[in-house]
């Protein structure tokens, strides 16, 4: 099944930085693995260096490159990598921007505050939306958790959407959040590392069983 395939909860584990820990993701039934190309991450990791070993890992679990308001030489080492079956826009990207980028599969993600999903997220055309809490600091990846009921109101007024939840999830909350929103997947980074660099796999295979049990 591809993913955001239309059955079953499916499980993105981000902000991979080592073949060891994306090997082992794999291992513990991840659907998606997630790379990022920020600079400003403290998971960012240099597309020169890291291409080469994510072409290797394969094309199952399916791959995604996380980028930030990427300029064009980003943009054509990902697509000439081709080693990437998603992409993920997670900066202020418009939708002009993110829909004439080259690629096929595409995710945005939207950050959503106190008020809400912003309007204008139904602009993006994508076959993903990635729902991730907002911050004043950083562009994803805080552990900060995201208002449920926000997520899941939207949800249910965009059906046909294909929701993606982040923000703040864990093994110990994922699966009071997957029956309150009822997502398509869910992403996590901060909530199965013992370091930002470094996936526990302990935490990564319960998350990765909790979410899809729930």
């Amino acid at each position: 099944m591809s993913f955001l395939g239309e059955s079953g909860l499916q499980v993105k584990i981000c902000g991979l930085t080592s073949p060891a820990d994306a090997a082992m993701c794999a291992r513990a039934g991840a659907d998606a693995l997630g790379f990022n190309f920020f600079p400003g991450s403290s998971r960012s990791i240099e597309p020169d260096q890291a291409i080469p070993w994510i072409r290797d890992l394969g094309a199952s679990p399916c791959r995604v490159a996380v980028v930030v308001n990427p300029g064009k030489a980003l943009l054509e080492k990902l697509r000439l990598g081709e080693c990437f079956e998603w992409i993920q826009f997670h900066g202020d990207e418009t939708p002009e921007f993110c829909s004439g980028a080259g690629f096929e599969r595409w995710i945005k993600a939207v950050r959503v505050s106190d008020s809400g999903v912003p309007a204008g997220a139904l602009e993006f055309q994508a076959p993903g939306l990635l729902l991730d809490a907002w911050s004043a600091d950083a562009y994803g990846g805080t552990g900060k958790r995201l208002d449920w009921d926000l997520a899941r109101d939207f949800a249910d007024k965009n059906p046909g959407r294909k929701i993606l939840l982040a923000g703040g999830l864990d093994p110990h909350n994922v699966c009071q959040a997957v029956r309150i929103v009822r997502p398509h997947a869910v992403d996590v980074a901060s909530g199965v590392e013992v370091s930002p660099q470094k996936k526990d796999e302990y935490l990564v295979r319960e998350f990765v069983r909790l979410a899809k049990a729930a």
